[in-house]
């Protein structure tokens, strides 16, 4: 793993079309971020489990002038800094980490392990949050120190148990666009584990899917393995639904709209010879609009009570149905603060660094900022964080990369955090000009 000097940073970019003073400006807070990042990198929390990091975070915004209410939607922190008349801007971050016990080798390795569903589990941001942090810190370090070229309100969100789509929704329900000003513009990034450092990623319009997390509980009437006849098999009649949902998709779904159902778990039975009572499916589903993600979630039903009906089961045994509160909607982002993001972005680390990404079935619950009443225009953009030089053998097929949420994930730092710096508040101070 290398780490990059900041001479050797500009060296990395010297390619690079950067604004100047931007990019003294990001060298200059640099040290500061950097330390920030290699703590929180070291003292990951779970969703629902961030009381230090939103301490963290609440009091690096205070130290930078920042207005904060801690708390808010269980572990969320909201900052406010007004500058005169003019637009909201809500930037966000997310806080917290993931149950994986990190594999990278790097010296700064997280060594933090936790009790969860009473196993003893280790915790790596290996989704990137301690990279999204350190970039709104950055930010809001540059922009509060750069009054005179901006005015209107800025609403800076730490936000926990985005792992669990929980907290985006957990901050609105708790009063965000009542409480505090309602923005005109809503930003967040996401590292990329397939983008090299020094390069952002835009995706207009759908860019991440609904995603829904279902159970189903198939019932049967249990009996000896030998006398098959006289039972009614859960685990054959679990078999003819995880087969007949595929056709859902492949035949039910127009096949231009994007969705995906897949059965990730099922369980049932003790013994070879014992036929059980009940067999237990897990789902995700994911699609676009809410309209294939209503017409799934109906069809489901409709094959599962089908197929239990067809084994003569009676109704009070057909399968059980249930959506996990684990779910979050769509992000979509607006076409036209895209467009305007390109702009900002070539300006400020080069065009040849802004490359037009493809939608995900990933999900994202930044998302739920931008799906209230108040219709709030969101984007969410990807920034580049693996060394162009491991980019360039996987794409010629000598390597595979290891994703988000892979305990091999390990962003480059240096120069990830400060393309996240530059782009982020280029944004901001774009959607807040005087």
């Amino acid at each position: 793993m290398k780490i990059y000097s900041i001479s050797v940073f500009f060296l990395f970019l010297s390619t690079f079309s950067i604004s100047q003073d931007l990019g003294k400006e990001t060298n200059k807070i640099y040290p500061d971020i950097s330390d920030l990042y290699f703590y929180l990198h070291q003292h990951p929390e779970l969703s629902f489990e961030e009381k230090n990091t939103s301490q963290k975070m609440a009091n690096e915004l205070r130290s930078i002038g920042f207005e904060v209410t801690e708390n808010f939607g269980g572990y969320g922190v909201v900052g406010i800094l007004k500058n005169g008349e003019g637009p909201t801007v809500l930037v966000r971050t997310d806080m917290d980490a993931l149950p994986v016990v990190e594999e990278t080798g790097l010296s700064y390795a997280s060594k933090v392990t936790a009790e969860l569903n009473g196993n003893e589990v280790g915790i790596m941001h290996a989704c990137g949050h301690d990279v999204h942090m350190s970039v709104f810190i950055g930010t809001a370090k540059i922009v509060a120190a750069n009054k005179k070229n901006w005015k209107g309100t800025l609403l800076f969100i730490a936000q926990p148990a985005e792992e669990r789509a929980s907290g985006a929704r957990a901050m609105l329900k708790a009063g965000l666009y009542k409480k505090f000003p309602i923005p005109d513009y809503g930003l967040s990034l996401h590292t990329s584990a397939t983008i090299p450092a020094g390069k952002v990623g835009v995706t207009s319009g759908y860019a991440l899917a609904n995603v829904d997390m279902m159970d189903i509980t198939v019932y049967g009437e249990g009996g000896h393995g030998a006398y098959p006849h006289t039972t009614i098999d859960p685990v054959v009649l679990s078999a003819r639904i995880i087969l007949a949902l595929q056709t859902i998709i492949s035949r039910e779904i127009p096949p231009l709209e994007p969705a995906v159902v897949t059965v990730g778990s099922i369980h049932g039975g003790n013994k070879g010879n014992v036929i059980p009572d009940e067999v237990k499916l897990e789902l995700t589903l994911r699609s676009y609009t809410d309209e294939v993600r209503n017409a799934t979630i109906e069809k489901i039903h409709r094959i599962c009570n089908g197929i239990a009906a067809s084994a003569g089961l009676p109704k009070e045994k057909y399968p059980k149905i249930f959506l996990r509160d684990e779910s979050t909607g769509s992000l979509y982002n607006d076409p036209e603060m895209c467009g305007r993001l390109e702009k900002v972005f070539s300006q400020t680390i080069g065009e040849e660094n802004v490359v037009e990404t493809k939608p995900t079935m990933g999900g994202e619950d930044f998302a739920e900022f931008g799906r209230t009443d108040e219709k709030v225009p969101i984007v969410q953009y990807w920034l580049g964080t693996v060394e162009p030089e491991l980019v360039e053998k996987a794409n010629k097929g000598d390597l595979k990369l290891p994703s988000l949420h892979s305990p091999y994930y390990k962003p480059l730092p240096e120069p990830s955090i400060k393309t996240g710096i530059m782009t982020m508040t280029a944004a901001v101070l774009d959607f807040m000009k005087p």
